[in-house]
């Protein structure tokens, strides 16, 4: 699995682009993890929604059973 995310990885976004600092790649790899591998990328175990709509989903489904505090 972690071979698929360094591949998608590189074809999409790092060999398009020349890089003029490390410090610069480090930030704008995060970037593209957190906007948009894990908020589009459609994950087989999840039902086929994205990380951050599954966690989404999971963290409303446990407010709506947790009991109202009084």
């Amino acid at each position: 699995m972690a071979e698929s995310v360094w591949a998608t990885l590189k074809t999409e976004f790092y060999d398009r682009r020349k890089w003029p600092t490390r410090a610069e790649v480090r930030l704008k790899v995060g970037d593209w993890i957190e906007s948009r591998y894990n908020r589009r990328r459609l994950h087989s175990a999840l039902g086929y929604v994205p990380p951050v709509e599954f966690e989404m989903n999971l963290l409303n489904k446990r407010a709506a059973e947790a009991p109202e505090a009084a």
